[in-house]
């Protein structure tokens, strides 16, 4: 029998957003009750099994009696709070973070990104082409997965999940200071002469694909990568009895990458090195069914 820890129930505050009435539990963000109530807040640097890093800025909303704008990813929710999630000074905080952003940063493979840049009248090209970008290839060291620094926003969510939050191998880290800040491993190093231990939990919380499968990396530069087309199974992963959840991208009846559900209440989305990356031994066994 599985025992579920439910802990105490927690009260219920109240304030407004929008002009309208919210009650969420004690503890909560602005983003939780926003979300709760059918608001669209923005974010990226956000990960709901994370601390918040307030990193992005995408999610700022204002708050009656706050001098600054306020991240929602965060900041905690109130009893009597007024929150304003749509004023034209939101608007256009969210705005130039997303021109900052795009100018500087390939966002290609970042979901729902085109859309904001969209409803926002955002104008990435506004900086011109002298805007400064890092111009580096992709790091491809190793036959798991691929840094593509190009992508990467400096998000710290790989950081976290890498160190004390998840991991605690704390084989990543940022190197450099201000513009030339990055995501690197110690020395800034080959991953396969770091402490990397290849769980690719790093990949699962990246916003932005700076992170990334090798396989999901090589389909997408020969043109074949194509999420409409895949499928998704969950099931359990028999390498021990842990018992991981695994949720198999199934593309072409080819798995493409592995994921872990974040609700799970085992993984909470995390994987070692074998439920993340072990799975050639199910194609190459369904392989040689097929010549049989």
């Amino acid at each position: 029998m599985t025992v579920t820890p439910l802990g105490l129930p927690r009260r219920l505050l109240e304030f407004t957003i929008d002009g309208e009435q919210a009650r969420v539990p004690e503890g909560s963000t602005i983003l939780d009750a926003c979300r709760a109530a059918g608001k669209d807040i923005p974010t990226l640097c956000q990960g709901d099994t994370l601390t918040p890093k307030n990193a992005c800025r995408v999610c700022v909303v204002e708050v009656e009696g706050s001098r600054t704008l306020v991240p929602a990813c965060s900041r905690k929710a109130e009893p009597g709070m007024e929150v304003r999630t749509d004023t034209e000074r939101a608007r256009h905080s969210r705005k130039v973070v997303l021109e900052l952003l795009a100018s500087s940063v390939d966002l290609s493979t970042t979901p729902k990104v085109a859309d904001w840049i969209k409803e926002y009248e955002a104008k990435p090209d506004r900086f011109g082409p002298d805007a400064a970008r890092l111009d580096e290839e992709p790091r491809v060291d190793n036959e798991l997965y691929v840094r593509d620094y190009d992508k990467c926003i400096l998000c710290y969510k790989c950081v976290d999940a890498c160190g004390d939050q998840w991991q605690n191998t704390f084989a990543i880290s940022v190197a450099g200071r201000g513009f030339d800040a990055r995501i690197a491993v110690e020395h800034d190093a080959p991953l396969t002469d770091s402490a990397c231990v290849y769980c690719g939990n790093c990949i699962e919380v990246c916003p932005t694909g700076a992170l990334s499968f090798k396989s999901e990396f090589d389909m997408r530069a020969a043109g074949t990568w194509d999420e409409a087309r895949q499928t998704e199974t969950t099931t359990v992963c028999a390498y021990c009895g842990v018992g991981c959840n695994l949720t198999l991208h199934v593309q072409d009846n080819e798995i493409v990458k592995v994921t872990s559900p974040h609700d799970n209440p085992v993984t909470h989305g995390n994987l070692c090195i074998k439920g993340r990356f072990g799975y050639q031994h199910v194609q190459n066994f369904e392989h040689v069914q097929n010549r049989n």
